[in-house]
Order: C-alpha cells, then structure tokens, then sequence
C-alpha cells in the first residue's frame, strides 16, 4: 500500500509559525510597529523558522463595501519586504473572520450568509482578487489560504437557519481559488478552514475535505485536541495526518500548540516534541504552531479579555523571550537537516487500517454515533498499530480496498459495504490475513453487526438473539491463548479493560464450524478464532476490544498492540525496526536518492528510558554514525537513527 509522501512545490519546507505581532493581536495593523516586527521575525528565523501564516483581518483590511484601507495595504507591504530581507516568506489568509475565540464582522456586512447571499460572496471575491494582485509577485509570498477556521465563522451566523450546504461552501471556496488563480498567482493555495470536515471528524458541518480537493494545493489541519489518555492526546495529530490521505495531497499542519495557561513548560515542550515527531511520519510534510508570541499587554482588548488563555500560545513571551516550545521546534528543523527531509518518503506498507465509509458516506436512515464510533475505533487501532511499532496505512473504503497488503485491520467495525465484505474475502482468498472485531455500535437502531454471511465467512455458527445483545458482565476481558499465535505462546493471558456503552458493552457469542479457535475468554467461550480460506486467514474477535480502550480512560498501553503484532507475524510482515515497549514507538523513512533508512523512537514514557531496537537483518546507528546496541530517551523523548543498508 503506497502512503502520502507529497511535498509542496517550492524550495523549501514549511517549519514555520503563525503570527500575530505582540503590538496588537489580530489588531495589529492598527498599531503596526515595523521595530517590533522585525524584532519577533528575527527571533523565529534564529530558531529555524522560515514562513509565517499571517492574516488580513478583515474588518480593518475592507473597512466598507468597495474599498481597502490603503494606510494597512502600505503597511503589509513593509511586512513582506522584512520577511524578504531576512530570507523568510509568508503565508497570507484573506477572511478573517474569526480568530481566538471571537467573531469579527466587517461593519458593512448587514447579516448577509458568508455563502449564501450572492452580493457578500461577490464582495469577498473582489477583496480575495484586489489582495492577490497586489502582492502575487512578492517573493515573500509562499501561498495563500481562502480563510481562517470559516465553519466557527459560519457556524455562529447559520443556526437559525439549518446545516450549511455543502455544495455552497464547496462552490464560495472554488470561487475564491478562481480569483486568486485569474490574478496569476502561481503559489499553493489552501482553504484554511481546519480540515474539520465530516472525514476526519464523523460529524457533519457543512464542510466538506474531499469536494475541494481537486482545487486545493495541500490539506491543513488545525489540531487542539482534549483527551483523557496520553497517548491518544500524543498521537491525536499523527491519526488526523493519515485521516487526510486523501487526493495524493500535501498535509500541512497548520495550526498547534499549547497556552501556558493550560500546561507548564516542560510539558508543553513535551508536547510540542510528541506532535512534530509523531506527524512527520504520518505524512506531515509541513509545520506551523500557533503562534510566535504572547500578550501580556493586551489583557483589555478583545478577544484576551474574555479568553485570557489564548495570551499565551506564543513561542516567546510578550518581552520577545524564547520559550521551551520555541527551542523543540529548533531542534525540529535540525533533524530534518540531518536527515535530508526534503528527499525522505514514508515507505510503502504492506498494513492496512480500514476506516469504513459510513465514516462520511451519510447512507440513508444511519445515526450520527455511526460516523463518530468509526473515527474513534480506528484511532485507537491506530495508537495499537504504533504500540507495536507497525507501519500501518489507513485505507478509507469509499476509495476501495487495497489490493497489495498482506493484513488488513477492521477494528470494532460495525458497519461495512456489502461490497468490501465480499473483497475482504477475496483478500484472505489470495493469501492476505484479514482481522475483524465485533461492534454492536452505540445505538439501538438495528443494533448489531451489519456483517453478510457472518457464520460462512469466518467459519463459525452465531448464537445472537434478534433486538438483544449479549452484555460483557465482567470488568475485565481475560483472553487465554489456547495455541501459539505469531509471538503470544499458548497459555498467556491477555487482560482487557471492557469500556463501552450499556448496549456497546456487547460481544459475539459463536461456536466454531470450521474456525480454530486461538483464544477463550474468562469463561471458555471462543474469544479470537482464525478460519482457513484459500491461501490466507480470516481472523475473527468476539469483543469489540478497540471500542472498549477508546471509550476508557487511561488505558494506554493496553494489550491489543500484542494482538496486532501477532497478526502481523502470522501474515509474515513484523516490523523492520520494533522494541518490545508499547511506550516507545518507531517509524520509517526512507531517502528517496541513495536509499538511506531513518528510524525515528518516540517515548511515551513522563521518564527517562532505555531500549534495546530490534532490527531485521541488520543493525542501527546514531546519525554521526556510532552504534546503537541500546536507545537512551529522555522523558517523552525523541531520538533518530540510520538502518544501515
């Protein structure tokens, strides 16, 4: 299965920051202090820093129907040529219309619908091709976005009037590209609108990921994720950067970050660590927090009077000081030095996680919790994936099944296609092994697995009751292995937590007709059982044992990493390079020029650690090129090594 590895055109890779000058915050073009800027874009490029997002806000940008405020036009222009001065370039975002917790409308706007109103988007396009014109030429000028967070924007001003419609977002954003393209801008141009669309988050907004797709030039994401587990906060980013393979588009993550409000400064550093290591190699091509500075000063002024917090995200304080977080992000860009980032590709995988397409499809007489139980199940498939250092590939099925993976996973799946079910046979026909685990869902709604030929397909009789489930009564799953399955031996116990919903706390009762059965529960019943079809395996789990970590608090690491990496074992494709510590995670890049492969260790561990890497066939170095028989990290620490060819 080939993984994203597309790059944005241009010479350079985007470590960058968004901005707001300390001097004002989104008002900054009222009290624009060119001493002050110069001061804060020096400090970021000392620190590795190349482009910034900056933004037009926008009622001071077009302060009345027909015109721009000429005075900020002059004082944008100073801001691109001290970006040019000190080798940087930026990122401009045209409608502004809400930042940090607050909406601003322009005066003139009279309620008009952002989308729906023909005169307000007719405005909009003329500011989008006035602006472009203007500065299409600057060559501090890297790209363009369409907006900021629009469906907040959009949100606020659309419930009273119902969903917003799709294909009026779709067709605003497409008139909005065709201005800057007609201006003849050659740069990238995204939307800006967060990638928050129902394909990555399972709930419907109006926005949509993939119509835009064909106009975009890379995908987004704006991740301040809230959790209640570490790794699941940790690897909240990586999952979204794998949820946006879609189109063969560059992914960008264009805003994260942490208030020192919210967390001290180690571990906001931590943070900063986790995120920027752990999307690189999820398909991260480009990076930039939110944002370079704090301010302090600027407590009586909307929106840091009512949302104190958002004073301080900055990279340095409001005196200009560097912060941890600031110096992660330094040490950040010296590992893509060290590595040539540019010409390094995630390698293909022969892993596949499957996201079922109810996840976004809308098939008619569904629930909403049938999309957001997808993305939660697979996200935590995904963090047992990386537990066992497995270098899975998310496949969404509305783009079709791979036909080149040796393991397919299907995590507490309640709802595929009748189609897939049918091509996940053939797969194991062909000699792939394909796992499934049973979910009920979260719902009463023709509650139960929407699975054809369930008994002939995994090779068991079913004993469920029509409109009945059968409750897990135990706290914990207590899975005894009955034979050797990859590398769990016959007779080791696997203890699950059991999480879930009164009717989601359900699992599958079935006698075996063909299946072996790998693996009983507390009380005999077949727990895991596999089923001979042609050349390959179908792998069948009773308990819907991804669903129940999600729904946990806490619960990382739990044992399913054990399970997958026994599945990947039994279809033949361990991990190049593992460790056996589910808090420490590995993944691959490759040098696409001289064929170098680079092992990245992240630990999920609050304390220092040491492991010993398991590489297949070979050994493993330090990048100045000293032996590694053993990887020393720091408290959730990083560290990067080379798989000698």
């Amino acid at each position: 299965m080939q993984r994203k590895s597309a790059r944005l055109a241009g010479p350079d890779t985007w470590v960058g920051v968004n901005h707001w000058s300390r001097t004002g915050g989104p008002l900054m073009w009222r009290h624009y202090d060119p001493a002050v800027v110069d001061e804060e874009l020096r400090v970021m490029r000392e620190h590795g820093i190349g482009p910034t997002r900056s933004f037009f806000h926008w009622p001071d940008f077009m302060p009345t129907e027909h015109s721009l405020d000429g005075e900020l036009l002059t004082r944008y222009d100073d801001f691109l040529d001290r970006h040019h001065a000190l080798g940087m370039r930026t990122v401009p975002t045209f409608v502004v219309g809400h930042m940090s917790g607050q909406n601003w409308d322009p005066a003139w706007r009279g309620g008009r619908g952002i989308f729906t109103d023909a005169s307000f988007p007719d405005r909009q396009r003329w500011y989008v091709r006035e602006l472009t014109g203007r500065w299409k030429d600057h060559p501090a000028v890297a790209g363009w976005l369409l907006s900021n967070e629009i469906p907040i924007y959009a949100d606020r001003r659309s419930r009273g009037i119902g969903t917003l419609d799709a294909d009026a977002v779709t067709a605003w954003a497409a008139a909005l590209f065709s201005e800057i393209r007609a201006a003849g801008a050659t740069q990238p141009v995204s939307v800006g609108d967060g990638a928050w669309g129902v394909e990555v988050a399972g709930l419907d907004n109006g926005f949509r990921v993939r119509d835009p797709t064909p106009l975009i030039d890379f995908h987004g994401p704006h991740v301040y994720r809230m959790d209640d587990d570490q790794l699941r906060l940790h690897l909240g980013a990586a999952f979204v950067c794998e949820l946006l393979d879609i189109g063969g588009k560059p992914v960008v993550v264009e805003e994260f970050g942490v208030t020192s409000d919210h967390a001290s400064e180690e571990n906001a550093a931590h943070y900063y660590r986790q995120v920027l290591h752990t999307t690189l190699p999820a398909g991260a091509t480009g990076w930039i927090p939110w944002n370079n500075t704090d301010y302090d000063d600027l407590a009586d002024q909307e929106p840091y009077r009512h949302h104190p917090f958002e004073m301080h995200f900055g990279l340095t304080d409001s005196a200009g000081r560097p912060k941890a977080r600031l110096r992660e992000v330094r040490a950040f860009t010296e590992v893509l030095r060290r590595t040539d980032f540019a010409r390094l590709r995630r390698p293909d995988t022969p892993i596949a996680l499957l996201v079922s397409s109810f996840l976004e499809a809308r098939y008619p007489f569904t629930q909403p919790e049938d999309a957001t139980s997808v993305v939660n199940n697979a996200r935590q498939a995904y963090i047992a994936a990386r537990e066992a250092d497995l270098p899975v590939g998310v496949a969404r099925e509305l783009d079709g099944v791979p036909d080149d993976c040796a393991l397919y996973l299907v995590p507490s799946m309640k709802q595929l296609t009748a189609p897939t079910w049918r091509t996940l046979v053939q797969r194991a026909e062909a000699g792939a092994v394909v796992y499934a685990s049973y979910f009920v869902g979260e719902h009463r709604t023709q509650r139960g697995p929407w699975w054809p030929r369930l008994d002939e397909t995994f090779g068991v009789v079913k004993q469920l009751r029509y409109g009945l489930v059968d409750p897990i009564e135990d706290d914990e799953l207590r899975m005894v292995l009955q034979r050797d399955f990859g590398g769990i031996g016959a007779g080791e116990e696997l203890v699950f937590r059991v999480g879930g919903t009164d009717g989601s706390r359900a699992f599958l009762p079935v006698v075996p007709d063909g299946a072996e059965v790998v693996a009983v529960n507390g009380h005999g019943r077949p727990a895991l059982l596999r089923h001979r079809v042609g050349d390959g395996w179908l792998v069948l789990c009773t308990y819907p044992v991804e669903h129940m970590a999600a729904m946990t608090p806490r619960v990382n690491p739990e044992p399913t990493w054990r399970l997958y990496a026994a599945l990947a074992e039994v279809a033949g494709v361990p991990p190049r390079v593992r460790v056996d510590d589910p808090l420490v995670s590995t993944g691959l890049m490759e040098h696409s020029v001289d064929g170098r492969v680079f092992a990245w260790f992240v630990s999920g561990h609050p304390s220092p650690v040491v492991v010993k890497p398991v590489v297949a066939g070979g050994s493993l170095a330090g990048l100045d090129g000293s032996p590694w028989d053993a990887v020393e990290l720091g408290a959730f620490g990083v560290l990067v090594g080379e798989v000698p060819a």
